[in-house]
């Protein structure tokens, strides 16, 4: 069974996050926040397409060559458990381990270059879930990539229903995927969280997207004002 036993920094690129949240083109034209996004390219690849992005993450407190090295630890850690799972995964669009540790090494490279122009900028800012610097309806659309239900051993069920209320604080909507825990399981925590935001009087949908590299994982959650 996959399993880690912390958040790590793996990047995926601004093409996996289309597809993963089901991004149209007029979605693009959103104040985005991208929450703990870590070293992917999407921030990089969507500024340079003219879109308003801003990422938030812990791991955004180091400099680009402390990133790069904890980068450089995770790497070939992430690969063997991929390698020991490899039946876990839908071999498609990508042929093999080590196709996928290439696109998801150029992703991360992508963004350690523009790491620093980018802090200047403030499009990447040091915070973490479940408290966020920002003011209420700071953003039309927040993503949550491969963090909140995926960790659902690391992080408990208090810190994933304080997390997605502290999101839906922040942006009008919120998209999060995958709905899989690390394990490759439906979270525990998914149809609890739907059952509590819609108490809160919030529209919640899952929704299958486009996208689907951990077999069965392949759904995002939606969350909008009602």
């Amino acid at each position: 069974m996959f399993t880690l036993d912390q958040v790590v920094p793996w990047g995926r690129s601004f093409d996996e996050y289309r597809r993963m949240f089901a991004l149209s083109d007029a979605d693009l034209g959103f104040r985005i926040l991208g929450c703990g996004d870590g070293p992917a390219s999407f921030n990089a690849e969507a500024t340079r397409r003219g879109a308003s992005v801003i990422s938030c993450d812990p791991i955004y407190q180091f400099d680009v060559n402390d990133i790069r090295d904890q980068i450089a630890v995770t790497y070939e850690r992430i690969l063997d458990e991929l390698r020991r799972n490899v039946d876990d995964f839908v071999w498609d669009s990508i042929a093999s381990v080590d196709e996928l540790g290439r696109i998801r090494m150029a992703a991360m490279q992508e963004f350690l270059e523009d790491y620093a122009p980018g802090r200047a900028q403030r499009r990447y800012i040091q915070g973490e879930l479940p408290t966020l610097m920002f003011a209420d309806s700071s953003f039309d659309l927040a993503l949550c990539s491969h963090l909140l239900f995926l960790y659902s051993d690391q992080l408990g069920e208090a810190f994933h229903r304080a997390s997605l209320l502290e999101l839906c604080r922040v942006a009008r909507e919120v998209r999060i995927f995958p709905l899989l825990a690390l394990g490759g399981q439906r979270s525990p925590f998914v149809d609890r969280a739907v059952e509590e935001l819609q108490a809160e009087r919030l529209a919640v949908s899952i929704e299958t997207v486009p996208y689907e590299f951990r077999r069965g994982g392949n759904q995002m959650m939606r969350i909008r004002a009602s």
